[in-house]
């Protein structure tokens, strides 16, 4: 069945607009009117959804349930809960925001942001049919680790204070909302309104940050990015990264770009590197995430993992030699 969303960007590009099908502007359009209207809708939604599930659970609980005291068994819990959340990296932005709201420590929340657009079960499908069982288990086990490296480096820094200050302000004063609400009207008030307050305040981030996406998407044909790949050598992966990151794309949209550069000879941990980079760090991504973090945290958070992931490049690329 046809994404009804998908079905009015393209009737809007190439319908009402009349441009070109297959044209660059068309495609970039079309990607811009899809990807807007989905982030902003899945934003509002995910935070209405976790709005109202906080009204039933304390924020102290959720707390509890993410902050154990060995921090790598938190940390993998909120891996885990993104490994099985379909999610870009930029739909995983709402949830992240919640979990911060709710008291989640914060190295805790970026590990779920970290592994939720790198594994999802349409990427482990996909993988398997296009490179194998081992492949796909060495990969879903690293992005794993990634996630929770990344978690509790960023958790050992003490950023909090680098927060925005008018999202977050008021972690502390929903401790006692699961305990004040008598109907479900109510309940449903308080998502509603926590959702369109932040939505709000994030809309034109998120339109800045696709048009971004767009823009390359559009632009920036896949030969060059061949190319640019197999002139690097021992630096491939690196560069793959660097490729990688200003796109805006999830892993299951980059693999079968990701399987035909392993397909021409590219070494499959520089493949995988650039995938990776599309779907955990993107400028959209940065521009949407901005809103909620400043930038000595953003930076942080785009280093840590822009590295780590070509660490596992390298690594890949040892386990799987051409």
């Amino acid at each position: 069945m046809t994404d009804p969303l998908q079905q009015f960007a393209e009737w809007l590009s190439y319908g009402a607009l009349g441009l070109a099908k297959g044209s660059t502007l068309g495609a970039a359009l079309e990607f811009f009117i899809y990807d807007s209207l989905k982030i902003i809708f899945l934003m509002f939604l995910m935070i209405f959804m976790m709005g109202i599930i906080r009204t039933y659970i304390a924020p102290e609980r959720i707390r509890k349930l993410l902050s154990n005291r060995i921090p790598f068994l938190s940390n993998l819990g909120a891996s885990l809960f993104g490994a099985i959340t379909p999610f870009c990296s930029c739909s995983s932005i709402p949830i992240f925001m919640s979990f911060v709201e709710a008291g989640v420590p914060l190295g805790v929340a970026f590990s779920f942001l970290v592994t939720s657009p790198l594994i999802n079960e349409y990427l482990v499908v996909m993988m398997l049919s296009y490179l194998g069982l081992q492949v796909t288990v060495v990969y879903v086990l690293i992005g794993l680790v990634l996630g929770i490296s990344a978690g509790l480096v960023i958790g050992r820094m003490n950023m909090e204070k680098h927060l925005a200050e008018d999202l977050f302000s008021c972690r502390e004063s929903h401790k006692m909302k699961g305990r004040r609400y008598k109907s479900f009207a109510e309940r449903l008030r308080f998502g509603y309104s926590e959702a369109k307050d932040i939505t709000s305040k994030t809309w034109l981030w998120v339109l800045a940050g696709v048009g971004i996406g767009a823009a390359i998407h559009g632009f920036i044909p896949g030969e060059a990015i061949n190319a640019a790949v197999n002139a690097t050598g021992i630096f491939a992966v690196p560069v793959a990264v660097l490729i990688g990151i200003p796109i805006y794309a999830n892993c299951t949209a980059v693999l079968p770009i990701a399987a035909a550069l392993f397909d021409k000879g590219v070494p499959l941990g520089t493949s995988l590197a650039f995938m990776m980079s599309t779907a955990a760090l993107s400028l959209p991504e940065a521009v949407i995430l901005r809103r909620a973090i400043k930038l000595p945290l953003l930076a942080l958070f785009f280093g840590i993992v822009a590295l780590g992931i070509m660490i596992v490049g390298y690594l890949l690329n040892l386990i799987f030699p051409v």
